[in-house]
């Protein structure tokens, strides 16, 4: 064999040791990665507390790099809170209903079907019209949930929060009184309560006003009896022109303007545990 012929095999023998050493190194590290990732599953399998760990700071990390990238802080449970609902998923009174008080009262169709999905389930229990639920609203807010008068009643039916403030407890307490459904279901009840103690739903609209040591309501049971009638009629699938009301201003805003004097605490109090509102 030739002097190069023994270099050339040299080299090629060489490169094989060269390759397998490297095999055999890459091999056993994989084999060494693999070992260790058995056992540290093994360990996470044995201790919770070190997955719940791991866990979090994943999440934690990932909430950075989302934060970094949309500039604000994601809440994938914020639809969960969200008082809205498909219209196109109501019956179709129901749907009837929400286009229409969302066309006059200018309020997005999504959280008004809520509303009017509740509206019916609540009169059911309530065996009230879920028509009449809804027109208290409208002429109590105008269907705004953060509403407040001047003497403390809130939310979209107004209750008068401090007074009746043993029905909030069963939804965590009083602040709840600014969530719609929430709100919508302890003005049902307080709504129910006013039409038994006075007799009839004229004189419990005025109880629920807290009129009823007044000789007049301001016309407030008028236009809810108003409203409902025509609420009643787009149920029934009838044509109703849309007009766009005023801000709402009940009784609890009117009363001195209707001789009752000004509406002291003492005095908002007595009228609202008369009245139940």
């Amino acid at each position: 064999m030739t002097a190069s012929g023994k270099v050339a095999r040299a080299v090629r023998t060489f490169t094989a040791d060269v390759a397998q050493g490297f095999f055999e190194i890459t091999h056993n590290g994989l084999a060494l990665v693999g070992v260790a990732v058995v056992i540290a599953l093994a360990a996470v399998t044995a201790r919770p507390e070190l997955r719940q760990a791991g866990e979090s700071r994943l999440m934690s990390w990932l909430q950075e790099r989302q934060v970094e990238a949309l500039g604000m802080v994601p809440d994938l449970d914020a639809i969960g809170r969200a008082t809205a609902a498909n219209p196109k998923d109501l019956p179709q009174q129901q749907a009837a209903v929400a286009y229409w008080l969302s066309r006059k009262y200018r309020v997005a169709p999504e959280p008004l079907s809520a509303l009017v999905a509740e509206a019916w389930e609540a009169g059911s229990r309530a065996k009230l019209d879920p028509t009449l639920i809804l027109a208290v609203m409208a002429i109590e807010s105008g269907f705004n949930p953060f509403a407040q008068s001047a003497v403390g009643a809130q939310g979209l039916m107004q209750v008068m929060t401090r007074v009746h403030t043993d029905k909030y407890e069963v939804f965590g307490g009083k602040l709840a009184a600014f969530d719609p459904v929430t709100n919508l279901r302890v003005g049902v009840r307080v709504l129910q309560e006013c039409i038994q103690r006075a007799g009839s739903l004229q004189a419990g609209l005025k109880f629920y006003v807290g009129a009823a040591n007044l000789p007049d309501d301001g016309g407030y049971a008028d236009k809810v009896m108003a409203e409902h009638a025509r609420l009643q009629q787009v149920a029934a699938g009838r044509a109703v022109p849309v007009f766009t009301p005023a801000p709402p201003a009940t009784l609890r805003t009117l009363a001195p303007a209707l001789g009752a004097g000004p509406l002291l605490p003492n005095e908002a109090d007595k009228f609202a545990s008369l009245s139940g509102s």
